[in-house]
Parts: structure tokens; sequence; C-alpha cells
């Protein structure tokens, strides 16, 4: 993909990830370790998608990643690869069974158990979140609903946290938060707009919908996800770490580029790193294998059933604009969307330091795509360089410029 095609498309793609500090472009050191890549295809996709597949991830290590774990998939085919480092010490392949680091991608988890719930009558969407947790959500946001804490409508502020850089945030990278804690502290604030007229991706309102899951089930947050979603997919590699910092089971090391003291950049083992500031918002581990028959099943109904299901495919009003742009909101329920190759591909995409990944898929199930990328830049102000030629192999990019977007809408109240 040439440079402007990837600065246009970077600027497109909004898949959820959240903005973070950014980290320098080039490693501190050359990389210079053998790429291992290898597929495994069953109903092969065409020779020319697998060639380009394949192409996205050869040569790794490099700059801007150190493996890539690929699932390629739907009625159209499927191809599976993996590229690069289990670490940069012994340079042995990339495991591609790997578990890593999920992030925003626990988001859809959340949305899918928050709307099981609604489908057994335990809570409402439209009902507000102050009705459940009466004790945690303050008069200045009593009018806030469990719908608009979904598709990030709430005006809820992100909660404070100890600095703003990636320095200060390695520096804190083991501090344990609780949900209470963060929620509260979020709510401390002055709202950043009322309810419902703005959208703004933050964790927060999955923070608040993981406490309400657990307040209305009598249950832990993990244990309902586990019981709803893991076990009857049959998901042996999904796991909530908890406190835990370390990731259990085989993993690739995960890295990222920081500023060194004297100037320069220098590649960090981030690999263990605390995640309980991410809670229901972002603390997944899981497989490539895993999401892809997570997806699978979720596009399906399997998950979650009937109307409910398109709650996850349906976005605000297009009055609700995107906080602090301007620009048209693009989440619904736990998913995003963007026109792709010509194709309408719904999906979200995750980043913890040293990790990114994505879920994404076509409403047919025509083509899905799943990947995590070991990226030296995660959590960065553009996409990984990486990730995104693995999207645009899968999905198309055609030529890259202004993506149109024509998915189902909420109705205004008035309407």
């Amino acid at each position: 993909m040439n440079t402007r095609a990837r600065t246009l498309l970077a600027a497109a793609l909004v898949l959820g990830i959240a903005a973070g500090p950014t980290a320098p472009a080039a490693l501190a050191n050359g990389l210079t370790a053998p790429s291992h890549a290898t597929d495994a295809r069953t109903r092969p996709v065409p020779a020319a998608d697998a060639a380009a597949l394949r192409a996205t991830i050869s040569g790794l290590p490099a700059d801007d990643a150190t493996a890539a774990l690929v699932r390629v998939g739907g009625t159209g085919g499927s191809w599976h690869g993996s590229s690069g480092v289990h670490d940069l010490v012994s340079n042995r392949a990339a495991d591609p069974s790997a578990r890593f680091r999920a992030g925003s991608v626990t988001k859809v988890f959340t949305a899918a158990t928050v709307l099981q719930l609604a489908g057994e009558r335990k809570l409402d969407l439209d009902r507000t979140a102050r009705h459940y947790l009466p004790d945690l959500i303050p008069a200045a946001y009593g009018g806030v609903t469990v719908r608009q804490l979904l598709d990030h409508t709430s005006g809820i502020p992100a909660a404070p946290m100890h600095g703003s850089t990636l320095e200060e945030a390695y520096t804190h990278r083991f501090d344990l938060h609780t949900p209470r804690e963060m929620a509260a502290s979020a709510m401390a604030q002055a709202p950043e707009f009322a309810p419902g007229r703005s959208q703004h991706y933050l964790n927060i309102n999955y923070t608040v919908l993981g406490l309400l899951v657990e307040k209305v089930t009598g249950d832990t947050y993990a244990h309902q996800v586990g019981e709803r979603i893991l076990r009857p997919l049959g998901l042996r590699s999904t796991s909530f770490p908890g406190a835990e910092p370390g990731i259990r089971g085989p993993h690739n090391r995960g890295y990222q580029v920081f500023t060194a003291p004297g100037g320069g950049t220098e590649l960090r083992d981030v690999t263990v790193w605390g995640v309980t500031d991410t809670w229901a918002a972002g603390d997944l581990v899981s497989t490539t294998a895993d999401l892809e028959r997570f997806t699978r099943a979720l596009f399906s109904g399997e998950v979650v059933r009937g109307p409910l299901l398109e709650e996850m495919f349906t976005l605000p009003d297009p009055s609700v604009r995107t906080y602090g742009t301007g620009k048209p909101a693009q989440f619904g329920a736990g998913l995003s969307v963007q026109t792709l190759g010509g194709r309408e591909v719904w999906g979200k995409s995750g980043g913890r330091w040293g990790y990114n990944s994505l879920v994404a898929a076509t409403r047919d199930l025509s083509r899905t795509l799943v990947y995590s990328v070991n990226s030296t830049d995660a959590k960065g102000q553009d996409m990984n360089a990486t990730a995104m030629d693995v999207v645009v192999a899968a999905f198309g990019g055609g030529p890259v410029g202004r993506l149109s977007v024509t998915p189902s809408r909420r109705p205004s109240p008035g309407a």
C-alpha cells in the first residue's frame, strides 16, 4: 500500500482504536531475526487473496511489529497465517495459537452479555443506569440510559489517571484499580455533554456496564461472561486476567518503542502489564481461533438473538456527532462500521501496550477477519502499518478516499 493510501485509510478506519500516547516510529536497534510464515487453509481463499495476505505479514519482525497472527474466513474461503518471532531473545518462530491481549475487543463480549440480560428482562436498555446503581451514579448522570452506555453517548468523561505519557503509564503499569473507584472518579467530574447529544468512545461506559451486569445478576462480571459466552461456545483459551499482570498460557512477547533517556528510542518488553484500569472495557486475553469462533456465532445470532442483535448493528440518530470532531457517530452497541472494498464491515479493534487486535466481518459472513499484531506502536494515534495492510488485503481497499457508511441508524426521539 502506498503512503498516501495508508494515511487516508488510517484517518478513515475507526473500528474502535482508542488513541493514546504516540510512540516513536522506528526501533532503536535493527531487527535482523529471520521471518517465519506459515498458513493452513481449508476451502482456501482465492490465490490472489492468499498471496496478498501472506505478503502483509512477510518480513516480520520489522520496525512496527514483531509478530502477527491472522485468520481470514467466511463463505469465500479461509486462510490462516502467522509470521515473526515469539520473542527477540530466542528468535524462534511465533506461536500461531498464542494467546494475546485483545484490548477493547472485550467490549463486544460485554455488550453481548448486557443484551442477553435485556432479552431476559433483567434490565431495560431504555431505563437509566442510576435505576440499577443508585448508590454509585450521582444525580448529574441520572438521565444516562443503559443504551447510551452501550453506544458511548452517555457524556461520562474518562476516569482521571496518573499522567498522560507512555513513560508515565509504564511507571504505573502495576497499579491496581477497582471498577467502582474508576466509575466514581469519572462521575465526580462534570458531564462532557447531555446524554444522547454526542458520541465519545471511552472505556468508562463499559466499566459502568460491567458493574451493571454484576448488580442485576448478583454475580461477577467475568463469571457471567464465562457462563453465557465462553463455555457455551467452547472458547477455552479466552479468559479475564483480573489483577494478574501476566498472560497465562502460551503467548508471544509484546514490545513497545519508548524514548530513550539519552535521546533516540529503545524497545522494551511490555508483556507483563496490569489491566485493572480497563476491566470490562479491555482486559480480555484470547486467541485468533477463539475470536473467529465468537465472531461467527455472534453474527449468526447464536449469542444475542432476535431484535436485540440489531442493537449491535445500529448507530445513533444522524444528529449525534462525534464529540470534539463533529464527524458522524460510528459506534453501535459494542461494534463500529466502515465500508471497505465496497462492503459494509462491522467489527472492533483493541489495543494494549505491545498488542493490537481486531475482529471484523461482513453481516452475511462472506468474509471474516481476526488478527493479533504484536505492534511496537500499539495505542498510538495512527493505525499500525502491518495491521492496516492486513485489513486491506482481507476486505479490499480499492481507491481509498472518503469511506461511505450506510448502516441502520436509530431514529431520533421525535421521529
